[in-house]
């Protein structure tokens, strides 16, 4: 029995990280990334002291506005908090955030992606 997921064409799977840097659909960024079900950009954040509503204006940037209900942050190497009013900044654009470590993230936003949810991972590179 195969139990691979099926992935509907120009969907975005992250394929690898680490060293800095994460490959995507085929493709390699350096740096920390944010990463939608179609499309995948860098994100200039690169650690948990920078992370603020601002930075995370690039969802309505993207064209990806009202499309994301689950924003996972991939925090780095460990889970860390999410500033709480960034957490209600989030919330009253109808986007819950959900920290864990960068590699959960990834592997998380694989499998909800897979199932069809509305979710974009931000993620800081390790």
């Amino acid at each position: 029995m195969d139990v691979t997921p099926l992935i509907p064409s120009g969907r975005q799977i992250i394929e690898s990280y680490g060293d800095g840097r994460f490959r995507v659909a085929g493709a390699v960024f350096e740096g920390s990334i944010l990463v939608f079900p179609t499309a995948t950009t860098p994100w200039p954040v690169t650690t948990m002291a920078e992370l603020n509503l601002a930075s995370l204006l690039h969802i309505a940037a993207s064209g990806q506005a009202g499309e994301v209900d689950l924003l996972l942050l991939g925090c780095g190497a460990r889970l860390q908090q999410v500033p709480r009013d960034l957490r209600a900044g989030l919330r009253a654009d109808g986007v819950v955030i959900e920290p864990m470590d960068t590699g959960a993230a990834a592997r998380t936003y694989n499998v909800l992606m897979a199932e069809g949810r509305r979710v974009a991972a931000a993620l800081i590179a390790v």
